[in-house]
């Protein structure tokens, strides 16, 4: 079971985790793929959770934990706890949602053109192309992170815009686990 990493006192998450790498290795628990257990998912994570990640939702602007926080570390996958971005790219966009000027590593995340804002109306689509999104999705579980635009800072002019609700944060210093 997989503990809500904020509560988690720091004694306890470097061995919750060695725990957790060697169940995996020996293949005791399964890796989280696209064959996650959705129901013990839905169980683990709260309604907004599951509605972000899940179901490609927003949460409401100014609404989400990481928007104004600014502690130095690093920002994972709620749901596979993959490492997503670095708090030395976070930036105060003023869009409501926690923005990154850049990805840890660009193979951490799948990018891919979205339309669902235009509700299949052509039409619409064919008048307003520069209205189309790119949707940011965990490559490791495909959870749904939030959307890129190209109107970010220097040098990168990206603003990764991404929902509180389908990250946490873990501190500077904090032991990391080794990649798998």
């Amino acid at each position: 079971m997989k503990y809500k990493q904020r509560n988690m006192s720091m004694g306890l998450r470097p061995l919750t985790l060695l725990i957790r790498n060697l169940l995996l290795q020996r293949g005791t628990i399964r890796r989280m793929t696209s064959e996650i257990d959705k129901e013990e998912l839905k169980k683990r994570l709260t309604p907004l959770q599951w509605h972000v990640t899940q179901e490609k939702g927003t949460e409401r602007p100014f609404s989400g934990c990481y928007n104004k926080f600014y502690e130095r570390g690093t920002y994972t996958c709620i749901i596979c706890d993959q490492e997503l971005f670095s708090s030395d790219t976070k930036y105060d966009s003023g869009c409501g949602w926690p923005a990154f000027n850049e990805v840890l590593d660009q193979g951490r995340v799948k990018l891919t053109k979205d339309t669902s804002n235009f509700g299949g109306n052509l039409l619409l689509l064919i008048a307003n192309p520069d209205m189309v999104r790119t949707e940011v999705t965990c490559s490791k579980c495909g959870s749904h992170l939030g959307h890129v635009f190209n109107d970010g800072p220097k040098p990168t002019r990206k603003r990764f815009c991404i929902n509180s609700a389908s990250i946490s944060f873990h501190s500077a210093g904090e032991e990391k686990k080794t990649p798998s």
